[in-house]
């Protein structure tokens, strides 16, 4: 059985491979990716594999996206760290599901369920995958976004109104809120976690080093091999791009 593992922390993909050399199947780890930009390259550079383990959030957006730009026709396992997330939606659109951190007799489990379906699975007729269902079920009905940040000025601790912030950027593995008066704060959060806890119609995750809020976007122009290149506000110490993967996202969202 050639796999795929679709996963953007390393450590979560050495563990599942190490999960997977012990559960008594004959798998061949075909590749591996951690974003949506290198898994839809992987797809259309190399033969279909058998199975996916598919990571939901990924770290430049959740990995829905790949479904929208590349037909797959094989079995998914979805992998997630997220509980609350609404896990019958696994049920019906994938083979199954696994909650991180994944247990050994989970795993053997979803891979004898799928060992049960093979011979009826029909790669010409794959399980459908209704993506704005999936999203809807996904996203809380009335989730709270988060209204402000604290970050520590020596002794000091500041709150900072979502109101205020243009946006984030994550250099070293620090995470820097930008005001609009461009002020820089340094606070205790990853980037993934900021992305969480955003208001998504306002917030957008850029790319890997980048969340803005829609006011700070600016100039937005084409770049090369279909990538986009934005100007944001206060102006970013490096220039931001999108990758061909989210751009058509990207656009999308500015024009809500």
């Amino acid at each position: 059985m050639k796999v795929l593992i679709v996963e953007d922390e390393p450590f979560a993909q050495q563990e599942l491979k190490r999960l997977l050399a012990g559960t008594g199947y004959d798998i061949s780890i075909a590749g591996c990716t951690d974003s949506i930009e290198d898994t839809v390259d992987w797809l259309r550079n190399n033969n279909l594999p058998d199975l996916i383990f598919l990571d939901i959030q990924l770290s430049d957006g959740l990995s829905f996206e790949i479904f929208r730009q590349e037909k797959i026709l094989c079995p998914v396992i979805f992998t997630t760290a997220y509980d609350e997330y609404s896990i019958q939606a696994f049920k019906v659109n994938s083979i199954d599901y696994l909650l991180k951190p994944i247990k050994p007799e989970e795993l053997k489990a979803a891979l004898d369920k799928l060992e049960a379906v093979r011979k009826s699975y029909n790669p010409a007729n794959p399980l459908p995958f209704d993506l704005a269902r999936l999203e809807q079920l996904l996203s809380p009905a009335l989730k709270e976004y988060k209204s402000r940040f604290i970050a520590r000025l020596g002794d000091q601790i500041k709150h900072i109104g979502i109101e205020e912030v243009a946006w984030f950027y994550a250099e070293d593995n620090v995470v820097f809120l930008i005001t609009k008066g461009d002020s820089r704060f340094i606070i205790d959060y990853t980037l993934d976690q900021v992305t969480s806890l955003l208001d998504p119609g306002r917030f957008f995750r850029l790319n890997r080093s980048f969340i803005a809020h829609i006011d700070s976007i600016g100039k937005v122009s084409r770049y090369f091999n279909g990538r986009l290149v934005v100007e944001i506000k206060p102006a970013a110490p490096e220039p931001v791009y999108i990758s061909r993967a989210r751009a058509q996202e990207f656009i999308s969202w500015l024009d809500r």
